[in-house]
């Protein structure tokens, strides 16, 4: 039976998408790198010799910090992690971003989370092994846990993981509902489902 959406243990979040919107345009990049339109940049990065890796890690860095600079929060986030904090639960990010560039994007909405996994940290989405790690260091178990996040592969690591998930809508991919458990369209949704059940 599923559990409702605000009796979770912890919560863990995607960041760009979902917590932020960078409005990174993944096909400009792709046309900035070469690749064909569509192409899963990570992945296809993996497969480069060394010296093509470095070249395009560089273009990918200049990327990704741009879009830091010029995010812009979602609405409802700061209040939903006050008062997650109020309640003691947990908050963690799993993000397929840098380490220095999920840095910088947190420190300048001073967003406060206990545990930050980025893919210099453990392997990228959709592999479940960043969920497992915070589910680890919490001592909670996954199905307990929630990962929220905007794309496929946010639900699909956290299927991967024994974990349930929630697709945050962003008026674009109402289509991957069908892989979520839950679907909210503003977090104030999920601030106050908590507030519901933590505090009766």
């Amino acid at each position: 039976m599923k559990k409702e959406l605000g009796s979770h243990q912890g919560y863990i979040f995607d960041l760009d998408g979902t917590l932020v919107d960078s409005k990174l345009d993944f096909s400009a990049l792709c046309r900035q790198l070469g690749w064909p339109p569509g192409t899963l940049i990570l992945e296809h990065l993996a497969t480069l010799p060394q010296a093509e890796q470095q070249h395009a890690n560089a273009v990918i860095h200049q990327f990704e910090l741009a879009g830091a600079l010029q995010a812009t929060l979602m609405p409802g986030v700061t209040d939903m992690l006050a008062e997650f904090a109020e309640l003691g639960l947990p908050t963690a990010i799993l993000t397929r971003n840098s380490k220095a560039v999920t840095e910088l994007t947190l420190q300048r909405f001073e967003l406060p989370f206990d545990v930050v996994l980025t893919r210099d940290d453990a392997p990228a989405k959709p592999d479940p092994t960043g969920l497992w790690r915070i589910a680890e260091h919490w001592r909670i178990a996954p199905a307990e846990l929630l990962f929220i996040g905007d794309y496929l592969f946010d639900l699909e690591t956290a299927k991967a993981a024994g974990m349930p998930s929630c697709l945050y809508l962003d008026g674009t991919n109402q289509h991957f509902s069908t892989q979520a458990d839950y679907q909210i369209g503003h977090f104030v949704q999920l601030q106050q489902a908590c507030r519901q059940w933590f505090r009766g």
